[in-house]
């Protein structure tokens, strides 16, 4: 049971600290070490094939270092109750970015609010990985909820569910695996082959998480005016318009949930990456879009953390001696 009080009490941090800029934290860290084998993957790999080869060496040393350092801390602190739990509140803790994506978002969106789209493309070039020098505002509005939907799953609900599973070393080797992703899992012709293995990885990582998101989202709709069936019906409808086998679910909920059209044309890098729509246009793209969904997130969570506690709940009632 104290576990489960961990979980609650990392995602409260959460919801009320974030991620506190100045202080280290471990995505730093495994960004560092991605970026330090990507460089001398690209020195010694001199084919396609080499290259991709080293991406799969990439994903196990990460998965590895990701999954096998917390995992010994909290061994070794294990015969101290009260520093083994604190330790793992704090990792928990960091594997959740439900309130920085939330700040990130909004910072988008109170340009918008202040009129100054060339601000606003700034901050969103922060959190996406699109290029943002040339949106106007519905493209801006538009990738800004997309990213909130995406990362929903990716940064809320997946390293919840694997923190469930498997504690703090699986949630915090799952953010390595989503990190990688993030990192070199482009379509691009730069990180086609070195990105090939984290980028599969992260999709079967993802596979069960962005479904949960998406039905999680369906299920909060009437928060924020929508209709569940009608959430659920763009999300089964929609769910294979994306690169990504996962990412349709979650923006396809939010989309349904909204009345909304996401998805369409973008560029990375340089190079235009055609994507379908996702979603009915019933509204027009509006600033406060992006509040709407920023509250689906808060609310797929809420109901994770609650459905997760009730099952824990009567689990003890059930078995008392377990």
């Amino acid at each position: 049971m104290f576990y489960v009080l961990d979980i609650i009490v990392a995602v409260i941090i959460d919801w009320i600290v974030g991620d506190p800029y100045g202080l280290p934290h471990p995505v730093i860290y495994i960004g560092k070490l991605i970026k330090l084998l990507e460089r001398n993957g690209r020195k010694v790999c001199k084919t396609d094939k080499t290259l991709k080869m080293f991406g799969g060496l990439i994903v196990l040393i990460v998965m590895s270092v990701s999954f096998v350092i917390p995992f010994s801390i909290l061994f070794i602190t294990k015969s101290m109750p009260i520093v083994h739990h604190v330790i793992n509140i704090l990792i928990l803790w960091t594997t959740l970015a439900c309130k920085c994506l939330k700040d990130e978002a909004k910072k988008v969106f109170n340009s918008l609010n202040k009129g100054d789209i060339e601000d606003a493309r700034i901050k969103l070039s922060y959190i996406v990985g699109r290029e943002t020098s040339n949106l106007n505002e519905t493209e801006i509005i538009r990738a800004d909820i997309e990213t909130v939907a995406e990362n929903a799953s990716d940064g809320v609900i997946a390293p919840l569910i694997f923190a469930i599973i498997g504690g703090a070393p699986l949630a915090m080797m799952y953010k390595g695996i989503n990190t990688m992703d993030s990192m070199l899992g482009y379509l691009t012709k730069e990180y086609k082959y070195i990105g090939f293995f984290p980028a599969k990885v992260d999709d079967i990582f993802n596979f069960i998480p962005a479904r949960l998101t998406g039905v999680l989202m369906c299920l909060c709709a009437p928060l924020i005016g929508g209709n569940i069936f009608n959430s659920i019906k763009i999300m089964l409808r929609d769910r294979k318009n994306h690169k990504s086998p996962n990412c349709a679910y979650p923006e396809g909920a939010a989309a349904g949930a909204m009345g909304i059209q996401l998805g369409g044309t973008n560029t990375y890098f340089g190079e235009v990456i055609y994507k379908p729509t996702i979603g009915d246009k019933i509204n027009e793209l509006k600033k406060e879009h992006i509040n709407y969904c920023i509250r689906l997130m808060y609310a797929s969570e809420s109901l994770l953390l609650i459905i997760y506690c009730g099952y824990k709940f009567i689990d003890s009632i059930k078995f008392p001696l377990l």
